[in-house]
């Protein structure tokens, strides 16, 4: 393989000069240039990468956390980083939670093989983040309350969403009406059930408790809770699903059973996954706008790297899409 001496005794200049040229510098004569690049070419020589990030101290990549790169509630997330990445000359990869301390997520945070990441994983903990951070490695955390220096934070009211989303219901006139929740630990669940609670208690609807129905925020989860709640004799008015994987679910184990949506039992989801659209019936959602929430991130974490300090937390709003499972009248 080719190295940089060999391209600057080819063309007959000085290796310092050579790392001008394959940088653009203006210092150098676009004919020289331009001969450079062309023995470069010829001798398939390739920057060395890590030589050059221990130089300029930047990786031009940045990292993104997850809980789970499947499923469809990622992809519009991703999508809205990679473009303002993308736009800024940067790579992404996106790496998983999945080994909590131990795992390749953590240390891409701790060992700061990037030059910024952002964090959507509730695995990951405070301390680890807070630890990580620095002037040389912003961190933007979503869906997540952590004010710590060089840590910045994007969310959506998921508050505001689960309230819009029970209120709906209560307008049309349910009043029995099942949360089910995603997992224990997660802080989205856990605020789409106080705006439940608060519509609920608005209305004096007897609510259920957060953990009465636990649908772990997959399809799978909310199957099951689904066939719990085919079993039990007496349906609920309604359902209020904390996410859109889990209402499927639901929907899906009710229809095995012969209950229809939303004849029998009205169903609500959360997030407005692409699929919601075309179930049948369509599923009533609340939107989590992901890919601004993902281009507000990046935006924000290109900031930091600009040397911006002063950066406020950003929250966006949720927004109540009405479909067919949650019409009264709407058989389908």
């Amino acid at each position: 393989m080719a190295t940089i001496k060999d391209v600057a005794n080819a063309a007959n200049v000085a290796v310092s000069t050579v790392s001008l040229a394959l940088r653009g510098d203006p210092r150098v004569r676009e004919s020289t240039r331009r001969r450079i690049l062309e023995i470069a070419q010829e001798l398939q020589y390739r920057p060395n990468g890590a030589a050059r990030d221990l130089k300029t101290r930047r990786t031009e990549t940045i990292c993104v956390i997850l809980h789970d790169l499947g499923g469809p509630f990622y992809s519009e997330l991703l999508l809205g980083i990679q473009d303002v990445a993308t736009a800024n000359d940067y790579n992404t990869i996106a790496s998983a939670s999945i080994g909590g301390k131990n795992g390749s997520a953590v240390r891409w945070l701790l060992e700061r093989r990037v030059d910024g990441v952002i964090v959507l994983a509730p695995e990951i903990d405070n301390e680890t983040i807070i630890r990580a951070a620095g002037p040389d490695l912003p961190v933007i955390v979503l869906d997540r309350d952590l004010v710590a220096k060089h840590v910045y934070s994007v969310r959506v009211d998921n508050e505001q969403g689960g309230y819009k989303a029970t209120r709906h219901l209560l307008e049309a006139g349910y009043r029995d009406i099942i949360f089910v929740s995603g997992p224990a630990d997660t802080l989205d669940s856990e605020l789409r059930y106080r705006g439940y609670e608060m519509a609920m208690d608005e209305f004096s609807a007897k609510k259920s408790k957060r953990f009465d129905y636990m649908g772990k925020f997959t399809e799978e989860g909310g199957y099951t809770v689904g066939k719990v709640i085919a079993s039990q004799g007496t349906l609920p008015e309604a359902v209020f699903a904390a996410n859109d994987e889990m209402a499927i679910g639901l929907m899906r184990a009710f229809g095995e059973k012969g209950i229809q949506i939303p004849r029998d039992v009205a169903i609500v989801g959360f997030d407005n996954i692409r699929i919601s659209e075309y179930v049948r019936p369509a599923l009533t959602t609340v939107r989590q706008p992901m890919y601004d929430m993902g281009s507000v991130a990046a935006q924000m974490l290109f900031a930091a790297l600009a040397g911006s300090s002063d950066l406020n937390p950003v929250t966006l709003p949720a927004e109540l899409i009405v479909r067919q499972s949650s019409v009264r009248g709407m058989y389908v």
